[in-house]
């Protein structure tokens, strides 16, 4: 199982870290080994004084694909979920400082928290998908998917272009703005149309 991740995909959120707006899907892998499921907590490591949770929609691959066109790629999932990418922006800032990869900052052990997934066909337009993050009973990111720069079928249509894709990899879709630093005793509850399918803490 693959984790693929994309980065800088809300101009909000490319604002708020300063960063380029990308004229492609930008992407990063993360391991097996990051995965968190069934609201299981998620510990701080020591490694890094500035952990930040980063909501996102999630797509499951359903089928094996390489270099799928865009107009075949709703083929290739049937079920939506939402993530947490945590990272380490303080490690991730030293890395983008010294043009090093990011790997330690986002890919380290129980940095993707996984949701339930739902099956596509309960929502009634996937580009009209609306989620959003509490971080103890306050809400602080908060997106759509018609606001994305790069679509989901886009993104399956580009990253196919380089991995193949098999059943049971996962896309992280990109953050909204908002991302925040977590805490010890933090509760994170993550929202997909109004229903709950994240509750878990921070220790």
């Amino acid at each position: 199982m693959k984790i693929i991740c994309i980065g800088r995909n809300y101009l909000p959120h490319i604002q708020e870290l300063g960063h380029e707006v990308p004229t492609e899907p930008t992407f990063f892998l993360k391991p097996d080994s990051s995965v968190i499921t069934r609201n299981r907590p998620f510990f701080l490591p020591d490694f890094s004084n500035q952990m930040e949770h980063e909501v996102e929609l999630l797509v499951r691959i359903n089928k094996v694909g390489k270099c799928i066109q865009e107009r075949f790629a709703h083929t290739y999932y049937d079920e939506i979920g939402l993530g947490i990418d945590f990272t380490a922006r303080d490690l991730q800032k030293t890395c983008i400082e010294k043009g090093n990869p990011w790997e330690i900052a986002k890919a380290f052990d129980g940095s993707a928290i996984v949701s339930q997934f739902i099956d596509k066909k309960e929502f009634a337009d996937l580009n009209n998908l609306n989620f959003h993050l509490d971080v103890n009973g306050k809400t602080v990111q908060s997106g759509n998917s018609g606001e994305m720069i790069f679509s989901i079928d886009r993104i399956i249509s580009y990253v196919s272009q380089f991995f193949t894709l098999k059943t049971g990899d996962i896309l992280f879709t990109g953050t909204p703005k908002g991302v925040g630093k977590v805490a010890i005793n933090d509760r994170l509850e993550g929202y997909l149309e109004g229903r709950k399918i994240l509750n878990f803490r921070i220790k």
